[in-house]
């Protein structure tokens, strides 16, 4: 595993815009009914990776407009809670991430979620780049941290192992504080509304 400096790694050094997946309505990335968008490339090299082809930054192929029109007609599904980014590492491809977090704003404002899993702590992207810190400030959900073999635990909601955490960004931003998410809806309840409306 790899522990980087502070603006050590920086997205316009390694990123070649790829994304190695496109997942619309899932049901595991995130609370509710999810599209996922996982994203090319990461440097942490975490033993265990669950991923570890997305690792290279040119596995897959490259993010282009139409899938961004895809993932946006996904999105206005009123069952569809938001979009989770997941890699690969989202903070070391700000451009590909950050095109359709604005985008999602923009059309969205805050009626749809934003989840993003990443390698890096909540307290190392705030001693990072402004792009890191652009799309920290834009989401709402980070699980933190990286994947620690000998503390994994696969019985832990949204994440592989203990050390990893579920923040509520914004909250955290205003407080200036670390601020644990507390889950507020029955994705099980979501998931049998979905099966009698025949959408999956």
């Amino acid at each position: 595993m790899r522990n980087p400096k502070p603006k050590e790694w920086l997205a316009q050094d390694y990123s070649h815009d790829y994304i190695a997946d496109y997942k619309p309505f899932n049901f595991v990335d995130g609370e509710g009914v999810r599209n996922s968008l996982y994203v090319s490339g990461c440097l942490f090299a975490c033993e265990g990776c669950f991923n570890k082809a997305a690792q290279n930054f040119r596995y897959g192929k490259p993010f282009t407009a139409e899938l961004e029109e895809q993932i946006m007609a996904d999105l206005r599904n009123d069952y569809v809670q938001g979009l989770t980014l997941l890699g690969g590492e989202p903070f070391l491809n700000t451009n590909v991430c950050l095109r359709v977090v604005d985008r999602i704003r923009q059309e969205f404002g805050h009626s749809k979620d934003i989840w993003s899993w990443t390698g890096y702590t909540f307290d190392e992207l705030l001693q990072d780049s402004e792009d890191k810190l652009e799309l920290l400030s834009k989401i709402d959900i980070l699980v933190d941290g990286r994947f620690e073999w000998s503390k994994r635990d696969f019985k832990l909601q949204f994440r592989g192992s203990s050390n990893q955490r579920i923040i509520d960004v914004q909250r955290s931003l205003a407080e200036k504080q670390v601020v644990i998410w507390e889950k507020c809806t029955d994705a099980t309840q979501t998931y049998e509304q979905i099966k009698k409306q025949e959408l999956i």
